[in-house]
């Protein structure tokens, strides 16, 4: 028997610097990223994520990143097995990419969207499936969190500044209160957090 499901939680993920900064100056350079992304604990959040989600959401520029990189990591010698597990279900899993430019899919299981993005989730929300992740899309999770459309926020918080670049939250986001899901701490001082929307 299938269970029907109304309640699909929409989770954001995103990596943000000890300033509140998702990338610097230079959008393109995320070696800031990189010692800290590669941590047990940032592996191990990413895991706790992909794990009950069904759908994958993202923009554009996200997921010409993504799903140019993450299909490379599947059968790569020396592969941590939780990257691996992460690039197969990237690859297996439904995808929604929200684009006004791109008029045909280039990858598999990809479904393009060109619509306000709190529209595309009503409509997500409305189907069956686990939780809709969006992956790292700070545009995405920037409209979302507007629009008061996010049931769980996710972070890894690396210990830098950054000292410029772009912030995730901007002034004028609806007040709310968020309850603390889970945390853990690991090398270098990554911090992982999970907040659910207190409604």
């Amino acid at each position: 028997m299938t269970e029907q499901t109304t309640g699909r939680r929409v989770v954001t993920n995103m990596a943000l610097s000890l300033d509140g900064r998702y990338a610097g100056s230079d959008p393109q350079d995320m070696s800031w990223v990189m010692p800290y992304a590669v941590t047990d604990v940032a592996r191990d959040h990413l895991t706790s994520l992909w794990e009950s989600a069904t759908t994958a959401l993202l923009g554009r520029v996200n997921a010409e990143g993504f799903l140019g990189f993450w299909p490379t990591v599947i059968g790569l010698e020396g592969a941590d097995p939780r990257d691996e597990a992460f690039a197969k279900w990237l690859v297996e899993t439904d995808k929604v990419v929200l684009s006004s430019t791109l008029r045909e899919a280039p990858w598999e299981r990809t479904t393009l969207v060109d619509k306000p993005t709190a529209q595309a989730v009503a409509e997500l929300k409305a189907t069956e499936g686990g939780d809709i992740l969006v992956l790292s899309s700070a545009s995405v999770i920037q409209a979302l969190l507007a629009a008061d459309k996010v049931d769980r926020v996710a972070f890894t918080v690396f210990p830098v500044f950054l000292g410029g670049g772009p912030r995730l939250f901007e002034d004028g986001l609806p007040a709310g209160q968020w309850r603390l899901v889970s945390q853990a701490a690991g090398e270098h001082g990554t911090l992982a957090l999970v907040y659910d929307r207190v409604r």
